[in-house]
């Protein structure tokens, strides 16, 4: 049998994602140059890296530790290491745009996702946050995903099943609209990543336990003020709150120390508030709007309601 006809190891299912011990055929690596270009390498037996310095073997890193140096024939080194969460999932393949590792933090602490809760996810996009909020949950919780066009589920479970060895038995996905396909299922967490969240927000609200968490991850003003104004609205959650996070890394060397020249900037706002019980209203914030904030030209939600325009003191 040649080196192309060894069949490729099956990764075991883990359910953390993380794999320790030696590296095996059908996992990822990631290989570093001395210039910190990235690349993900799928390992199979006899498979090869090519490179315009030329190729690394994969039998040179099969069966080894992680953590090691291995050369390309040209002399180039790349230092091989498993992918952290945050590197797979802004390396995987995509066909939608992925939730960065800095919003998807801030969501997980946001949202206060904790192992044991029943989360439901709208907008799976490419899997990228749904890898967080299933390790978060743990084996007792329990992540429902619903994506409404057909290659971008397609995409996310694959890549959710690439991370985690198979499709973990804590997740569902579905594919079609979040409204139309909800259950009557209590939700702890809601997270929203989609284009027009205040439309979800009647349903959800209908099935988040008294202190759940609702947060709508958004790409523009205009969805912001539309998600957060639904939210005041509807007067069955606490003060929505919204926020961006910008990331600057520094550069250290010797006596210069300075923020480097690139930085992840704007990506998305999020946007949360939690559900009251049953018959309760939270007491509204004293604020005294902007003139015009709510003038002849505005058109959101709060335009029909009585107290829209007034000034609160």
């Amino acid at each position: 049998m040649t080196a192309d006809e060894r069949p490729v190891e099956a990764v075991p299912s883990v359910p953390s994602g993380v794999r320790i011990g030696p590296l095996q055929a059908g996992e990822r690596v990631t290989l570093t140059d001395n210039k910190n270009r990235r690349h993900s390498v799928l390992l199979a037996v006899g498979g090869t890296f090519h490179t315009t310095k030329g190729g690394v073997s994969h039998d040179e890193l099969i069966g080894g530790p992680e953590g090691v140096v291995v050369s390309s024939v040209g002399g180039t080194a790349y230092l091989a290491l498993r992918p952290l969460l945050n590197e797979y999932t802004v390396t995987m393949p995509r066909q939608a745009a992925v939730i960065y590792p800095k919003d998807a933090a801030q969501i997980l602490m946001a949202c206060d996702v904790f192992p044991g809760a029943r989360v439901v996810e709208a907008g799976a996009g490419s899997g990228a946050l749904t890898c967080s909020l299933l390790r978060a949950v743990g084996p007792t919780g329990r992540v429902r995903s619903y994506e409404r066009r057909d290659e971008f589920a397609a995409q996310a479970r694959k890549n959710v099943e690439n991370f985690f060895g198979t499709a973990p038995a804590t997740w569902d996905l579905t594919v079609g609209d979040l409204v139309e396909s909800l259950d009557d299922e209590p939700i702890d967490r809601v997270v929203l990543d989609m284009l027009a969240p205040w439309e979800c927000v009647e349903a959800l609200a209908e099935r988040l336990v008294p202190g759940g968490v609702l947060l709508a991850y958004v790409a523009t003003t205009t969805q912001l003020a539309r998600t957060v104004e639904t939210l005041r609205v509807h007067g069955g959650f606490t003060e929505p709150e919204a926020s961006e996070t910008l990331l600057r890394a520094w550069h250290a060397e010797g006596l210069a120390v300075r923020p480097r020249h690139d930085m992840v900037g704007h990506t998305g706002f999020l946007v949360s508030a939690r559900r009251m019980a049953p018959g309760f209203t939270a007491p509204a914030r004293k604020r005294r709007p902007a003139p015009g904030a709510y003038g002849e030209d505005y058109t959101g939600p709060r335009a029909a309601t009585p107290e829209a325009g007034e000034t609160r003191g």
